[in-house]
């Protein structure tokens, strides 16, 4: 299932980084409404179930409206290594319309709220990177948190790094560096 929404959201320009995780909550909640699982949320934008990627989020902002994407693999007869879909998990249908339908009404609710209540303590608890060795273009360390601006926590040898944007992997935490004196 893939769908997009262009909007035009009525709040701050620095509160934009927000939008893909408010879609992960709003497609999260979709996806345990319709097909009865929980997915993890991996910090920035993907969906998780089973250790596979079920989906992604991308976001695309400019002068004109927010473009937020959607895709979800519903049904995947031999899923390449690392994804998955909902047939996998679940034994229910889920029509593409109604999960499009789904995240698209949850989302917009959501960004009634937003984004002085864009649910950072739900996104927190979905995140399955926090707790997790992580590496990103300015280093690595373990993920300790979600801040209310969105960006990933990540606790390194020289304190904590707030990393706002770009590609995050999990990392090997065998090959971490560590700022622990035993």
């Amino acid at each position: 299932m893939y769908s997009s929404l262009a909007f035009h959201p009525a709040c701050p320009t620095e509160s934009l980084s927000l939008i893909p995780l408010v879609a992960g909550l709003a497609v999260r909640e979709a996806i345990g409404d319709l097909a009865g699982v929980r997915v993890a949320l991996r910090w920035p934008n993907d969906l998780m179930l089973d250790a596979g990627k079920v989906g992604g989020i991308i976001v695309e902002a400019g002068d004109g409206p927010v473009v937020v994407g959607v895709g979800v693999n519903i049904a995947w007869v031999s899923p390449m290594e690392g994804a998955t879909a909902l047939d996998a998990a679940t034994d229910l249908s889920v029509p593409c319309g109604d999960l499009a339908r789904g995240w698209v009404e949850r989302f917009l609710d959501r960004m009634e709220r937003f984004p002085d209540e864009w649910g950072s303590a739900e996104y927190r608890r979905a995140c399955d990177t926090i707790g997790r060795a992580v590496a990103y273009a300015g280093g690595a360390g373990r993920a300790v948190g979600i801040s209310d601006d969105g960006s990933l926590l990540v606790e390194t040898p020289n304190g904590v790094v707030a990393v706002r944007s770009g590609e995050v992997r999990l990392h090997d935490v065998t090959s971490l560096p560590t700022n622990r004196r035993d």
